[in-house]
């Protein structure tokens, strides 16, 4: 297999080439782990609120927000980069096929 970092894109074996894309470019993973911990921060804040905590829900509302925003922002960027990599790897190879939709 390819180098994922340079092309982390299945031009060959598929017709849907972001498919399984978070698996293949591990460029993902941070994004993924701040969102998993934006989940756990999630559920403290639930269970902080259940049981009438109002300083810890708080804390842990703004901990959970911005976990999970930080993670969103870094897979939206990181599949940017992927799409980037995309459209000049069909401008190198025009006989591969048509543009695929930007």
């Amino acid at each position: 297999m390819k180098g994922a970092y340079r092309d982390p894109v299945d031009h060959v074996r598929t017709t849907q080439p972001h498919a399984g894309e978070s698996f293949i470019d591990n460029l993902w993973w941070p994004g993924l782990f701040l969102l998993a911990l934006g989940v756990m921060a999630i559920a403290g804040f639930v269970a902080a609120t259940a049981y009438s905590r109002d300083g810890w829900s708080l804390v842990l509302g703004l901990i959970a927000g911005a976990l999970v925003t930080a993670g969103a922002l870094l897979i939206t960027v990181e599949h940017q980069r992927v799409k980037k990599v995309e459209r000049r790897w069909v401008g190198e190879h025009p006989a591969a096929g048509p543009p695929l939709p930007r």
